[in-house]
């Protein structure tokens, strides 16, 4: 692409930072703002300005939160003896989106990759720990990424819970609705037959 305005690749440049947004999306993007009133603009800086210097991490749970307790962990209608360990906040505001989930979060903030050079002490992993060992905590579900790194994490977990007398769950992990079963690779199909269920006519 041929810029002829520092600005405007500045801008192309910047936007280009973002996940997901090549050169000719941030063109596209930089030539939108460019047409909108300057309060338009105003107000998206000012937005993303205050995120990044205001957004913190609730000192519980480690999901964002505007105050030193999220939302979620602020809310005592929410059951505090059931929690959900998850790798990051994308997961938290998926399960959320489903409206069945009543407990509260962990958020690791990764997962155990020793390739790249992840270990326990860079996750969130003690403040869990020790948010187990008040008495309070009666079931950990384990809702990682069915990944190598993610069943990693899970055991290390598993590990380190042990012997609290909590109930340690996982996920159901399966096949998605609307899949065909021919289209479905080995490892799923092989933990949905492991993992099946009596059958309950819906």
């Amino acid at each position: 692409m041929n810029i002829n305005s520092r600005l405007l690749q500045d801008a192309i440049d910047a936007l280009t930072l973002l996940p997901g947004i090549g050169k000719k999306t941030a063109l596209r993007l930089a030539l939108f703002l460019l047409r909108q009133p300057p309060q338009t603009t105003e107000k998206l800086t000012l937005a993303l300005s205050r995120l990044r210097q205001e957004a913190r991490f609730c000192r519980q749970c480690h999901n964002l939160a505007d105050d030193e307790l999220c939302a979620i962990c602020q809310n005592h209608a929410r059951d505090a003896s059931l929690i959900c360990v998850v790798e990051s906040i994308r997961e938290v505001m998926a399960i959320e989106s489903t409206q069945q989930y009543r407990g509260t979060y962990h958020v690791l903030g990764g997962v155990i990759s020793p390739l790249d050079g992840i270990g326990p002490e860079h996750l969130n992993i003690e403040t869990l720990v020790q948010r187990c060992q008040n008495g309070k905590v009666r079931e950990v579900i384990m809702a990682l990424n069915p990944t190598l790194e993610g069943d990693t994490t899970a055991f290390y977990l598993s590990k380190r819970l042990e012997g609290m007398g909590l109930t340690l769950t996982t996920i159901a992990r399966g096949i998605a609705v609307g899949a065909e079963l021919e289209y479905t690779d080995d490892i799923t199909l092989a933990r949905s037959l492991a993992g099946r269920q009596p059958y309950q006519p819906q």
